[in-house]
């Protein structure tokens, strides 16, 4: 391969800022390809070897987080409401699946976000868009929306401050699965969700007890009191990422130090562009988001090109169809690919597709199209002897108001009360839990109809 980590360079680059004093940015990626690295080359080959398995059907790929990170709303708290939601769906998908779960955070990194346009139009004032904190402010006025690179190094420094904490919340103890009762979030007390939780957390602990009893302990079972917990985002910034793409001295192949997985979004996936090229060389697993218009021969491509050696855990394929479009354009995509003998991991992400927007102008998401997407998806591959093997979604540890329904049944008057993204509306912790059980029982009922049909 004629490839290095400024290779895309020579291909047509969309979605990045306009900055006005290049030399500037020039300073702060010398400064960043200074920096160590946020993630490690071993890190990213184990996630790897995780996701070989959910291609191979024996594992669940649970990826969620933020929207977009902000540097105004970072706190340990909200790290660690994250980190326990993910942990709370992640049990109820274990007990529910009988399957591992492969648990993949969208943070420490997720803070630079596509627009459909390059300018904001508000009154008689047009300025740049909001492109994520790592690149300018919310604040409709033309200092804050003015592209600043140093934003990129507070990018980094928040990604490193959150990782140190995943790794402590992941190792330390707080993720003992002896703790199972002791995660439930404060506000979702009382929720359908939260009793449906604390039935599982109870059976959870029965059969810890009895392990226990056999001899089985925390000694003899170091899994029962850590998690592996892994990292990704949109790897959107591509001068920044190139300032954090290292070579493994052990290996000699390239890695994305800036997370254990990157993903390339709806946007910038063009097969001749810099985004492709950039991921092209990489060693991490590397996601691809697949929307409505995508071609079965497109897709193939894209694999191809993604994943040469046609190796497992390398490529994971993200559906957004829409939970209106899922049922008639994934089939064809689906079949392509299982006929073709390419070895992926597919993932849905039920969120992108299902946005609309509110007569009161807020954008947000319901809960039952979000559902509805994930059944199809899971309909769709089973019927095209494929694994539905992930979720994909954007979702918060805090009690906001941002997505309509769900258990506790959050309506449109309610958005107002506690709409706090940065950009798309996110599931708040008990939606997501609600989420969590809807896809343990919709794979039961997938997988029971698949094998009666089988039969």
């Amino acid at each position: 391969m004629t490839w290095s980590p400024n290779s895309w360079r020579g291909k047509s680059a969309l979605q990045l800022p306009n900055y006005a004093d290049p030399a500037a940015l020039d300073g702060v990626i010398d400064d960043l390809s200074a920096r160590p690295a946020l993630v490690f080359a071993g890190e990213a080959r184990r996630l790897k070897r995780q996701l070989s398995d959910v291609a191979a059907g024996n594992a669940f790929l649970l990826q969620g987080g933020d929207c977009a990170e902000s540097f105004k709303e970072f706190s340990t708290e909200g790290v660690r409401d994250m980190f326990r939601v993910i942990l709370q769906m992640a049990v109820v998908l274990t007990f529910a699946a009988s399957k591992p779960v492969v648990k993949v955070g969208r943070i420490a990194g997720q803070f630079t976000k596509p627009r459909s346009a390059d300018t904001e139009t508000i009154g008689d004032m047009t300025l740049p868009s909001y492109r994520g904190d790592s690149v300018n402010g919310m604040e409709f006025t033309a200092q804050d929306r003015e592209p600043d690179p140093q934003r990129l190094l507070r990018c980094y420094d928040q990604s490193a401050s959150t990782l140190n904490l995943l790794r402590a919340f992941a190792s330390g103890g707080y993720a003992d699965l002896h703790n199972v009762h002791q995660w439930t979030q404060d506000f979702v007390q009382g929720s359908p969700a939260a009793e449906r939780y604390a039935e599982t957390a109870t059976r959870i602990s029965e059969s810890l007890a009895f392990m226990k009893a056999c001899g089985v302990n925390r000694d003899s079972a170091p899994a029962l009191e850590s998690v592996d917990f892994f990292t990704s985002h949109e790897a959107l910034h591509l001068p920044f990422e190139q300032a954090l793409t290292r070579r493994d001295p052990n290996t000699g192949q390239w890695y994305a130090t800036s997370a254990h997985m990157v993903w390339i979004g709806e946007r910038t996936r063009q097969l001749d562009g810099a985004h492709i090229e950039f991921a092209k060389g990489l060693s991490n697993p590397i996601g691809v988001k697949c929307g409505p218009t995508i071609t079965p021969d497109e897709l193939l491509r894209l694999i191809d090109a993604l994943n040469p050696e046609n190796e497992a855990g390398r490529l994971v394929l993200i559906s957004r169809m829409g939970a209106n479009n899922v049922r008639e354009k994934l089939p064809a995509l689906a079949r392509a690919v299982t006929q073709g003998g390419r070895r992926v991991v597919w993932s849905s992400d039920p969120m992108h597709g299902n946005t609309v927007k509110t007569e009161s102008g807020y954008k947000t998401r319901e809960f039952e199209k979000v559902l509805s997407e994930l059944e199809g998806f899971m309909d769709v591959l089973y019927s095209e002897g494929a694994y539905p093997g992930g979720v994909h979604f954007e979702m918060t540890g805090s009690d906001v108001t941002e997505c309509v329904g769900g258990a506790n049944a959050v309506t449109e008057a309610d958005l107002s009360s506690r709409y706090h993204t940065h950009c798309d509306p996110r599931l708040n912790a008990d939606q997501a839990l609600d989420m969590a059980f809807r896809i343990a029982e919709a794979l039961k009922r997938v997988r029971s109809n698949n094998s009666v049909n089988a039969a």
